[in-house]
């Protein structure tokens, strides 16, 4: 049986870059994945570019953009492990990339500049450590037994797989959430934790669209492919998410930018509130057309709201579609309070298939800030998704990746 000094399953963005650390430290590791390719999820995402990083995470409360039950925990490994830090990866790795909207990082050329870095950091250089990869590979069983020598406990891991076992005394799971299952996502990491006696958080899809039951969202279906900036918000008090992003309408539902990031803070039977035109006085400008327009009211709502959805507001509705001169104040008043406050619930989400994250997992008052390792169970760390730390879009999740793998690796230690 093969030793080494810590075993890493789950080849992701947290994985690998947590084998690499390490390896850039001198220890030998084992990195294990199931998948057929390395890294899937970093090649699809961005449009195969990878939003890597987000240079407006606030280093003094990175936490303000990452939700949890613990929300704190995750601010130790974002403080020590910065955008600014992995941006000086990339760079040294010679990666071109570009900033697009609110802070996002993409490579300029492709996401596999991005994993071809980490399987460079993972050859260890002159450190002397190294990082063996068996990928293809199913862990099919892990152990845990403890010794004492001279009075200290000394504890190790096996696993067995289809490559056969390894052991080491030091184990780190990062086989991230159960988002994108075609590309190989599952529970294992849950299964893992539970094992050893770790507590969970539910888990739900995270950055997913929303849908709508057909009857009610019958009306709307029409405006599928129909995109706009729109304030949305959802949620009471500490659990209140709201965004200023761009809305996407669908067949089934909401998508875009803004609905991605509201999912991750809406709960069934709660409603959306959306705002079509933001930082616009809609009644004081329906009032205003009203005294001085001959058009129709659709046309002038056109000129604050997408043509489709103007009409979609006013068909249907004999008042609505008379010139703006002949609409009733109680009517134009209604309509203004629609378009600035539209309240919708959901039915549900597009699920796992189509979520970016899995929200909840691991729960990290279950770990060390810190170190990222199991508080009652020695030599077990879980990073990256498959703990209760889920960012917002754009960046934010592959920066935990990147932070709490490197807070991992820096603990790592070599074996005696």
């Amino acid at each position: 049986m093969e030793r080494f000094d810590a075993i890493v399953i789950g080849a992701g963005a947290a994985g690998l870059f947590c084998a690499g650390v390490a390896a850039q430290r001198g220890l030998s590791v084992l990195l294990v994945d199931h998948a057929e390719k390395l890294a899937e999820k970093i090649r699809i995402s961005g449009g195969g570019r990878c939003n890597f990083t987000n240079r407006d995470l606030d280093p003094a409360a990175p936490q303000k953009h990452f939700l949890g039950q613990n929300p704190h925990f995750c601010r130790s490994a974002l403080a020590r492990y910065t955008p600014q830090d992995f941006i000086g990866l990339v760079q040294r790795h010679g990666i071109p990339f570009h900033e697009k909207h609110k802070g996002q990082l993409f490579c300029d050329r492709s996401a596999e500049d991005l994993i071809a870095l980490l399987v460079a950091e993972c050859a260890g250089g002159a450190s002397g450590g190294r990082v063996v990869r068996w990928q293809p590979c199913t862990v099919h069983s892990i152990r845990f037994s403890a010794s004492s020598a001279d009075g200290t406990c000394v504890g190790s891991y096996e696993i067995d797989s289809n490559n056969g076992s390894a052991s080491a005394p030091q184990l780190v799971v990062a086989t991230g959430g159960q988002s994108i299952p075609k590309i190989g996502a599952t529970d294992f990491g849950y299964r893992v934790a539970q094992q050893f006696g770790l507590r969970l958080v539910e888990t739900r899809p995270g950055l997913v669209p929303l849908t709508f039951d057909g009857a009610a969202w019958a009306p709307y279906a029409g405006l599928a492919g129909l995109a706009l900036p729109v304030e949305v918000a959802t949620g009471q008090k500490k659990a209140r998410g709201a965004f200023h992003e761009d809305l996407l309408f669908t067949h089934r539902g909401l998508s875009g930018p803004a609905v991605l990031q509201i999912s991750s803070y809406w709960r069934e039977g709660q409603p959306l509130a959306i705002d079509f035109a933001p930082g616009s006085d809609i009644a004081a400008r329906l009032g205003h057309a009203k005294a001085a327009s001959k058009k129709k009211l659709s046309n002038e709502l056109a000129a604050l709201v997408p043509a489709r959805l103007a009409d979609a507001w006013t068909d249907g509705d004999p008042v609505l579609q008379r010139p703006a001169a002949e609409v009733p104040d109680k009517a134009l008043q209604s309509l203004a309070q629609r378009i600035a406050r539209w309240e919708i619930t959901p039915t549900g989400t597009e699920g796992y298939r189509k979520a970016e994250v899995t929200l909840g997992g691991v729960d990290t008052r279950d770990l060390s800030s810190q170190t990222m390792e199991a508080t009652k169970q020695p030599g077990l760390y879980f990073i990256g998704e498959v703990t209760d730390v889920t960012g917002w879009l754009g960046g934010y999740n592959f920066q935990w990746a990147w932070a709490s793998g490197h807070a991992c690796g820096q603990a790592l230690r070599r074996a005696g």
